[in-house]
């Protein structure tokens, strides 16, 4: 999430073709190892974050993987209160969903925030594969079947109309906008069951849903526990920190993945790091990685809107700048892989074993720069989907999609700026494992 209260750094954008970027080293800090450089081999339409663009934000995608024909597979991704986009491999819209109406003229509407799919999963009228979707607006998922097949677009609503507010208990509360927002799903291989991981807005809380069947093939879902994270923190020196923010907001999480083959979450708290935790929300969460900003005291200013750190006491990490946000996973067929977290605040992204055994030892980094003058870089990326398999001649060695949050080349508003623009990036999986020499 893009937030005004986190200082951000504006990347200088590379220019050249994708050929020259992808081995070149991009510039580190003094002391820093330079990290390899990646370009995109597509992107999506700018989406635009106003009136003319139907509010619409580019956030979070998911890949879906057409088992008949790979090469057709598609991308499905958020746009907040512009609803979903999907997309093919060649990046071109394929459909386009509005978010819900709000209930009445003063209530919030829809809004998505995070994607994330299910293989197979049940229901009353046989096995679907589905994108299952925060609707941070409503306080509620959203769950579409995906058919490629069907007329007039592949994606579904097949979302229980009973479905409950998952943390509001009334429309008041869901107006206060502290709704569910992360999102990642979890077929627990044991028992065969499907859930939905959510995080909370501007609080530290986790649930775990199960996403059940309903009637007509329809899918609801129901609260099995929750569990909340630390909103402070105890210091080396024995002080106690807490990340600044507005007042009244917690450290949330939004971005998160499981590991399928163990049933690990990782949860990453914005402004905190990288959690470890069981996908049933038992047991202890453990710290993974820190941000750097971690343990830096700031001063909130109501006039700016904006947080005023204070001196490091460098107790943070060294790898990821606040926000830690686009969690997602290389799975490779032996169990090996790694995970991968968008380290927003710096426009990198960092790579971690994906062995527990291992710590989850960090391995490494890469920064998306720019393909072209026209094929930007990535700046602020807020989500990102990995799916490690051949698909079609385009992408023999899987696919990367990330979110962009500063879209270019800028396009002007009329009033003598430029509209706010983001997109989703395309990038050969290929190209990150032999730059990232993974």
């Amino acid at each position: 999430m893009r937030t005004p209260r986190t200082p951000r750094r504006v990347a200088a954008l590379a220019t050249g073709t994708a050929l020259t970027a992808l081995l070149t080293a991009a510039p580190a800090g003094a002391g820093t190892p330079a990290l390899p450089l990646v370009a995109a081999t597509g992107e999506t339409a700018a989406l635009h974050d106003d009136e003319a663009g139907g509010n619409s934000d580019a956030d979070d995608p998911a890949i879906w993987r057409n088992p008949a024909d790979p090469g057709r597979s598609l991308v499905v991704a958020t746009a907040k209160e512009g609803g979903l986009r999907v997309y093919d491999l060649d990046a071109r819209l394929v459909q386009s969903l509005p978010a819900p109406k709000p209930p009445a003229e003063d209530d919030a509407p829809g809004r998505y925030n995070n994607v994330d799919l299910v293989t197979g999963l049940r229901t009353t009228t046989g096995r679907a594969d589905v994108a299952v979707v925060s609707d941070r607006g409503n306080d509620r998922l959203r769950v579409y079947r995906i058919d490629p097949a069907r007329p007039g677009g592949p994606l579904t609503d097949i979302t229980d109309p009973a479905a409950a507010p998952v943390f509001s208990a009334d429309q008041a509360e869901i107006n206060d906008q502290r709704t569910a927002y992360g999102l990642a799903t979890w077929t627990d291989r044991t028992s065969g069951r499907a859930y939905a991981l959510v995080s909370r807005r501007e609080r530290t809380r986790l649930a775990l849903l199960e996403l059940v069947p309903a009637a007509h093939g329809r899918v609801g879902y129901r609260t099995v526990r929750t569990l909340d994270l630390p909103s402070a923190f105890r210091l080396p020196d024995g002080t106690t920190w807490r990340p600044c923010a507005e007042p009244g907001e917690l450290p949330q999480v939004e971005g998160m993945v499981v590991d399928p083959a163990t049933g690990t979450l990782y949860a990453g708290q914005e402004d905190i790091g990288i959690w470890r935790l069981r996908a049933d929300l038992t047991g202890r969460p453990v710290l993974v990685d820190k941000v750097k900003e971690y343990g830096v005291p700031g001063t909130y200013d109501e006039e700016t809107e904006e947080c005023v750190p204070g001196t490091d006491p460098g107790y943070g990490g060294k790898r990821l700048s606040a926000d830690v946000e686009g969690l997602t996973l290389l799975q490779e067929p032996d169990g090996d892989g790694y995970l991968l977290a968008s380290s927003q605040g710096d426009d990198t992204f960092a790579l971690y074993d994906r062995e527990v055994s291992e710590d989850n030892e960090y391995e490494g980094g890469f920064r998306i720069g720019a393909a072209t003058p026209t094929l930007d870089g990535v700046q602020e990326c807020d989500g990102a989907a990995i799916l490690n398999a051949p698909l079609g001649r385009r992408y023999p060695r899987g696919l990367l999609v990330v979110q962009d949050g500063q879209e270019t080349p800028a396009v002007p508003d009329g009033d003598g700026g430029t509209r706010t623009a983001t997109s989703f990036k395309f990038v050969d999986l290929g190209e990150v494992v032999d730059a990232a020499d993974l």
